[in-house]
């Protein structure tokens, strides 16, 4: 199958320099651990899925609940960590903890209840460790309530609810960085949040920031995981 090949090869290339990038900024940053990375591949097929395990991505990021559905139970033999990264509405929440062992948009109460209840009914997770769960901050200075992502000033809150729920695991904080900001400057205000989320509760250490354009100002600031696309699967196809 030249074209499997070829794909596998351009995917080998790409992630091969993303890595790079991660590494140099790591060194830059006088780092002495190197983040993690999760490849995020909306819109693109199961088979390119298929492909980056072959290069060993064990973890992948979906942002759109029903695709993240199909592929993950089309992909069960991977082994793979799913992260369910985008908005998730409450009554779509026992869709993604069959599969997910990470959400990273927790953002409201009412969220951390759908998640909870459905942890706790879905025969799928049974044995599995309980959800880890990602406060997704809003870092626009200017957002107001109920706009995407918790203020700053909701975390301690949120963190509580989500530290308190069977089958959920506060893991620590999301975030993207507003659009026409500097990054850097953006990320230091997640990696202050993500320091006095850790003053309550000190094993919630995940920072996950950073993506195709701004990983090396995530990575400088902080982030423990960085969430990478389009560098590595190239433009997002029309359709699947």
């Amino acid at each position: 199958m030249p074209d499997r090949d070829a794909r596998r090869a351009e995917l080998a290339a790409n992630l091969e320099r993303v890595r790079g990038r991660i590494s140099a900024a790591a060194r830059a940053a006088r780092r002495d651990d190197e983040p993690r990375l999760i490849v995020v591949t909306k819109f693109h097929p199961a088979e390119d899925v298929r492909l980056l395990a072959g290069l060993g991505v064990t973890e992948v990021g979906e942002n759109r609940e029903q695709e993240a559905t199909a592929k993950a139970a089309k992909l069960t033999d991977l082994g793979l960590s799913w992260h369910f990264i985008g908005q998730l509405q409450s009554n779509k929440a026992k869709n993604v903890v069959r599969y997910a062992d990470t959400v990273h948009s927790v953002d409201r109460p009412s969220l951390v209840a759908a998640l909870e209840k459905a942890v706790l009914h879905e025969p799928e997770r049974a044995g599995r460790p309980p959800l880890a769960c990602l406060l997704q901050v809003n870092l626009d200075e200017d957002a107001a309530p109920g706009r995407g992502g918790a203020l700053p000033a909701e975390l301690g809150r949120l963190g509580d609810l989500v530290a308190r729920a069977d089958g959920l695991r506060l893991a620590g904080v999301m975030a993207v960085a507003p659009l026409g900001e500097d990054p850097a400057r953006a990320f230091e205000r997640l990696a202050s949040c993500a320091e006095k989320l850790r003053a309550d509760h000190p094993d919630a250490r995940m920072v996950s920031a950073g993506m195709s354009q701004d990983l090396e100002q995530a990575i400088a600031a902080g982030a423990t995981h960085v969430r990478i696309g389009t560098d590595v699967l190239g433009p997002r196809p029309h359709v699947l």
